[in-house]
Parts: C-alpha cells; sequence; structure tokens
C-alpha cells in the first residue's frame, strides 16, 4: 500500500485555502482602507493553515467534498488570525515577529491591529452568512457550524482560555488549570474545526462523536507542543523567539511536568486521537497524518 504524502497534501490543500483567502478578503478601498490593509497583511502573511485544513479532512473523511466548504475554511483562518494579532499585542504576549514578519501592530499601530482583529472576527461571520455559503449547506447544518465556530471562539473558548492565561500568568498552577487554558485557548478552535468539517461533510452521529474525540485530542496535543517549541525550538523556523513562556511565568506543560512528561503526555494524547479514527476508511488518512506531524513539528 502506498504511503500517505502529507506534505504534498498539505501543500495542496495551503494553496486551496490561499487562493479563497485572497479571494475572499475585502479589497483596500475607501476611507477606512488602512484596516483592510492590515487585515490582508495579516491573514497572507502565510501560515500553516491547520485549522482550515483540518476542516477540509473532517469533510473528507465524512465522505464530503471539501472544495464546497471553502467558505468555511476561510472563515476559520480569519477568526485564527483575529486572535493572533490581539495575542501579540503589547497588552498580551508583547511579540514583534508573527510567521517571520513584524507583527501587525509593529506594522500598522495598536489601533489598527486593535480594529484589525476585530474586522477579521466580524468579517468571518459576514462570510459564512452570506447567501453564497449558505446555498452550500442544509440551513440546520449551517446552523450547528456557525454555533460551534461561535463557541470555540468566545467566552467558552479561545477567549476563556485567554483570559485565564493572562491571570494566572506568575502564579501557581493545577494541572486542572493548566488543562482548562489549553483545552481553550488552543484545542477549542482545532477541535471545532475538525467537527464542523464532519458536520458539513455529512458525517453520522456515531462517526461525528468520534471526530470530536478526535479533535479534542489533537487540539491539547498542538499546544502542548507549541510549549515543547517554546523551549527547544529553532527561532528561525517557527518565525518568532523561543523562551518568551518562562521570561512571561506563564502557565505551560513543561513548566509543570517537565519536558519528558510534557512528551509522554503528547503522545498519550495521540493515541487516544488515532484510536478515535479507527472505523474510517483511508479517506481519514489526512486526519491521522496530521496527528502524527502535529506532535511531531518542528515549526
Amino acid at each position: 500500500m502506498k504511503a500517505f504524502d502529507l506534505k504534498r497534501y498539505l501543500e495542496r490543500r495551503r494553496r486551496m485555502v490561499d487562493s479563497a483567502l485572497e479571494a475572499a478578503l475585502p479589497a483596500e478601498e475607501g476611507p477606512s482602507s488602512r484596516v483592510m490593509e492590515a487585515m490582508r497583511y495579516s491573514v497572507l502573511a502565510g501560515g500553516k493553515r491547520i485549522r482550515p485544513i483540518l476542516l477540509l479532512a473532517g469533510a473528507e473523511a465524512a465522505g464530503g467534498d471539501p472544495a464546497a466548504l471553502l467558505p468555511f475554511a476561510c472563515a476559520l483562518e480569519m477568526v485564527h488570525t483575529y486572535s493572533l494579532i490581539h495575542d501579540d499585542l503589547p497588552a498580551m504576549d508583547d511579540d514583534d515577529l508573527r510567521r517571520g514578519r513584524p507583527t501587525c501592530h509593529k506594522v500598522y499601530g495598536e489601533a489598527v491591529a486593535i480594529l484589525a482583529g476585530d474586522g477579521l472576527l466580524t468579517y468571518a461571520f459576514e462570510t459564512l452568512t452570506d447567501p453564497g455559503a449558505v446555498s452550500l449547506a442544509e440551513p440546520s447544518l449551517l446552523n450547528r457550524a456557525i454555533f460551534l465556530l461561535a463557541r470555540a471562539s468566545g467566552i467558552f473558548g479561545m477567549v476563556g482560555g485567554q483570559t485565564a492565561d493572562v491571570l494566572m500568568e506568575g502564579q501557581p498552577v493545577t494541572p486542572q488549570t493548566l488543562f482548562f487554558i489549553h483545552s481553550r485557548k488552543t484545542g477549542a478552535l482545532i477541535q471545532a474545526s475538525v467537527e464542523i468539517g464532519g458536520i458539513l461533510g455529512g458525517a453520522g452521529t456515531e462517526q461525528l462523536t468520534r471526530l470530536r474525540k478526535y479533535g479534542e485530542a489533537l487540539g491539547l496535543a498542538f499546544q502542548i507542543r507549541d510549549d515543547l517549541l517554546n523551549v527547544e525550538g529553532d527561532p528561525d523556523r517557527i518565525g518568532k523567539p523561543v523562551g518568551s513562556d518562562v521570561q512571561r511565568k506563564k502557565a505551560t506543560y513543561p513548566g509543570l511536568f517537565g519536558m519528558d512528561g510534557t512528551k509522554r503526555r503528547a503522545r498519550e494524547l495521540l493515541r487516544v486521537a488515532l484510536q478515535a479514527l479507527e472505523p474510517f476508511d483511508e479517506k481519514a488518512d489526512p486526519l491521522r497524518s496530521i496527528a502524527c506531524y502535529s506532535v511531531e513539528r518542528t515549526t
């Protein structure tokens, strides 16, 4: 049996998503063109596009057509990029580099960066409710997908996790608190990506339960790997400085469990993710390979 070529798959899907994003983002025109320029600068700066690709792969695993779901994939990347713009601000992580380039607020100033993040968040939901996107899905499925994205992005997802992350800087944390932060700050949107793909791809109840379990394990493993890279990663490869978590006294898995314990936890989560996919056929191979890549990646 021919081995699945993840590198080729990711590159094809990334190009597909990038083309859709280029077409979906608003043009830079009018008195507010500066914020539109900042939105495009941040979204089109590159990146792995893991979240939109996971949505497309989740749809594939359920037997759906990934090309039909590109508006949803674009909306996911807009939400993700909005969170990065705001995370990089001086009031949050105060980062100067993102994806190897100056962060949005370094190029456009803090005020425009805040507005660019706000613009991307709201434009994501405008994209999802555009009549062209609505026609691609049953109204009831579309409603479920939008609800999941909103919940994963807000106080029960990214916003809630980021709030806890900020408030716990320099404070002792329990494993339960650390799980709360990571599963929401990063894990929630990754889990929603896979689940939305399954919903819109026509997954049945059992399939959807398994895709949800896969996404939950993958989301936490992805953030754990980020924690490790912040300690031992190559700044030239990851596109930003390392060691910032220690400097800011953030709650991390290496800080609580050590490097060896953290790597063991990542491997355990990989096993859980792969077990969830066992009943799926080869159409779920992209998800399987992405899970393996996520706990081994160097960027």
